[in-house]
């Protein structure tokens, strides 16, 4: 049950305050709260992606979520507090109900994901503790915000989020994958570490050739001519082993990081792709060299 002070500020709030941001990322003071205890901090984010930054956190800061396209492909959010976060608990607002997502204490260093179906736009609501000497120290908290469409997983993540499968992709998801995924990358398996705390594998690419990605997760060495390089993440549970010759890498990038997706070998890729454009059921076109 949500503590009775944190249900009187959330419903009882005499006064709400609309912080000015941009579209994507807001970075503001709780000192407003320092006025009056009863102000609820309102801010308002209309893209897929972007970060909460909140100095000298005051009393309560409510993000509601209000990307400028369909909700239906939308319907999870994932945050990602930041290293940093501490002294406050986050909720989630579901049909004018608060559920606790992260307790006060809690040094998170995972993804958090929920379901934002329904009529009403997703909102996160933070509530800090207060100071217990009295006095504003500067400290800082905040988090980074994704909205996934129902293609995306969301790997890592607590509660109700998406689990990214370990099964190997059929020909269609393969044909698919080449189109939708965030990075498509040919290249080889360098080395693979596996993380037991944080329930994950590391799998380190030189690759070949970068085809595209959505941002610069795939690094080209400083000399002439040399290859890329970055790392894609799996699950644990996948059990993700090394193997030789060269691969076609496709997935998702959620908080700056790769996450696997299909990955055949790219001979094998080669001949999926070239049948169905021989039968006309290729999804998209693909650079062939």
């Amino acid at each position: 049950m949500l503590p009775n002070v944190i249900v009187s500020l959330y419903f009882l709030a005499l006064q709400l305050r609309h912080c000015a941001a941009d579209l994507c990322n807001w970075t503001g003071s709780g000192f407003a709260a320092g006025v009056d205890s009863r102000i609820v901090l309102q801010v308002r984010l209309r893209c897929t992606e972007g970060s909460v930054r909140w100095v000298y956190p005051g009393q309560a800061l409510r993000v509601v979520l209000e990307p400028n396209l369909s909700s239906s492909l939308r319907t999870t959010v994932c945050i990602k507090p930041s290293p940093s976060f501490r002294g406050a608990s986050v909720f989630i607002e579901r049909a004018g109900e608060l559920e606790l997502l992260v307790t006060d204490g809690e040094r998170p260093q995972r993804v958090f994901c929920f379901r934002a179906d329904g009529p009403h736009r997703p909102a996160i609501y933070l509530h800090a503790r207060p100071q217990s000497d009295g006095h504003w120290s500067r400290r800082a908290m905040g988090f980074r915000y994704e909205l996934l469409g129902n293609r995306s997983a969301a790997p890592n993540s607590g509660h109700s989020g998406l689990q990214t499968s370990c099964r190997p992709c059929n020909d269609t998801e393969l044909l698919m994958a080449i189109c939708n995924s965030d990075f498509v990358v040919r290249g080889y398996i360098k080395n693979i570490s596996h993380n037991s705390e944080s329930q994950t594998s590391s799998v380190e690419v030189s690759a070949a050739r970068v085809y595209w990605q959505r941002s610069g997760v795939f690094e080209r060495e400083a000399a002439p001519g040399a290859s890329w390089h970055g790392s894609i993440h799996a699950l644990l549970q996948c059990h993700v082993k090394p193997g030789d010759g060269e691969f076609l890498f496709t997935g998702s990038e959620h908080f700056g990081e790769a996450w696997l997706g299909c990955a055949p070998r790219y001979k094998d890729f080669l001949s999926v792709y070239q049948t169905a454009r021989a039968a006309r059921r290729n999804s998209c076109d693909f650079p062939l060299d």
